[in-house]
């Protein structure tokens, strides 16, 4: 499946990844206020044996299916 990346102007290290061909007005409005502007990282031809280095590729694959996104939030920080 191909997919676009696109990292949050809002928070550091979020990213979305979207299902091509992509239309920024399909994407729900909670979801933007959140993200803020998408700057364009990469396009990526993901399967769910693909490796991420953050993410599990099954997951990203089925809510791109279902969905059309997913969101990757940025990772918890440990004490």
């Amino acid at each position: 499946m191909q997919c676009e990346i696109y990292k949050s102007s809002k928070k550091e290290q979020m990213y979305l990844y979207v299902r091509k061909p992509f239309d920024e007005d399909s994407l729900p409005e909670a979801l933007l206020a959140i993200f803020g502007k998408l700057t364009f990282v990469m396009a990526l031809d993901i399967t769910p044996s693909t490796t991420l280095a953050r993410e599990d590729a099954e997951e990203v694959v089925a809510q791109l299916e279902e969905k059309g996104f997913f969101l990757q939030m940025p990772p918890k920080l440990t004490e």
